[in-house]
């Protein structure tokens, strides 16, 4: 497969931007050059570390991996703290923000939280769509809040440090972990429901509820949540950058957006099919598969004119011509995440 056919595969810059990018969510394969993520025009990704519904020991052998991989990587660190991603800006580096996207490998211990912080996690999404022990998810049948065990990670989270991510949860979850964390939250990859509606989505209210608390809504740019109702076609980054201009519109501010482009280093994999089905959980992506494609591997899953990390040049050229200044496009790149981060992590 030729990088033009796999969206896993990126461009290299020969002169890097002035920019910190700190992409809220993306995956990484066995196959992806390392060595070569600090030139793709990233200073921090931020790689789910293992995948959804792990249990213990897989999202442990998840974690460890990264630990080992960046051994033979010395362009390539792991983000500990937000000096780390300043400083591989500064040196021509990159880091990897590690990221967990569901919360079944707490299973009934909480004190696993604190353990995984001491291996590096800094992010954590409760659960993945489907609602677990912890909270409820955003494709199920109810939308659910937190647990009484939900209730005591949250607290758990905001004790050591670990950043909280509400992406995928339901929206009664979301709304409740940031009326009750004692720190800002962060969405690191949805779309806005009023532009795109999507059951992915968030919507206006838990937009405004973020930001009241001083959050960052990272918007996605992978397209089934930018492919507007109207469309039939391939989504580009000015429909991605009409969301960035709700949020901006929403909240009176350019602080509170982020960017999570869910894209991949190295090819992404088939996922395994369930042996009883998927419960019937809703598609996010049925009717991009049907319209644009269906191939995940595809470029054609992420924007037009933004599908290729090295790409990010592009996003900065539209959003100066849409009228964002030097210092709102730092802040959408990654400063407003790094300032989230800072008042997080310990």
């Amino acid at each position: 497969m030729s990088t033009t056919e796999n969206k896993g595969f990126h461009g290299l810059l020969c002169e890097d931007h002035p920019y910190i990018f700190v992409d809220g969510c993306m995956q990484a394969w066995p196959d992806a050059d390392l060595s070569q993520a600090h030139r793709h025009g990233v200073t921090a990704y931020s790689v789910t570390a293992w995948m959804p519904h792990a249990s213990l020991a897989e999202a442990l052998e998840g974690i460890m991996y990264w630990h080992l991989a960046l051994r033979h990587c010395p362009e390539l660190g792991i983000a500990r703290q937000v000096e780390d991603v300043r400083t591989a800006k500064k040196e021509g580096k990159a880091t990897l923000l590690l990221a967990a996207q569901c919360g079944d490998f707490v299973g009934r211990k909480i004190h696993r939280i604190e353990a995984f912080y001491h291996l590096g996690l800094r992010m954590m999404i409760f659960a993945y769509n489907a609602q677990n022990q912890l909270a409820g998810g955003c494709l199920d049948v109810t939308s659910s809040g937190l647990s009484r065990l939900g209730r005591l990670a949250l607290a758990e989270c905001n004790r050591v440090g670990m950043v909280l991510d509400c992406s995928h949860l339901s929206r009664h979850a979301s709304l409740e972990i940031i009326d009750r964390s004692l720190t800002p939250v962060v969405f690191s990859h949805s779309g806005a429901k009023a532009i795109v509606d999507n059951p992915r989505n968030i919507d206006d209210e838990q937009i405004r509820a973020c930001a009241n608390r001083d959050g960052v809504v990272g918007l996605v740019s992978w397209g089934p949540l930018c492919l507007k109702a109207e469309q039939a076609g391939w989504p580009g980054l000015d429909d991605f950058i009409d969301q960035i201009d709700h949020v901006v519109q929403l909240t009176g501010s350019s602080r509170h957006v982020g960017v999570g482009t869910d894209m991949s280093l190295g090819t992404y994999p088939d996922h395994e099919m369930e042996p009883w089905g998927d419960a019937g959980y809703p598609s996010a992506s049925a009717r991009y598969d049907a319209v644009v494609t269906s191939d995940i591997r595809s470029p054609r899953r992420s924007l037009r004119e933004f599908h290729d990390y090295a790409q990010v040049i592009n996003l900065v050229a539209k959003l100066k011509k849409r009228g964002y200044d030097p210092e709102d496009i730092a802040g959408i790149l990654g400063e407003n995440f790094l300032r989230v981060f800072e008042q997080v992590w310990k």
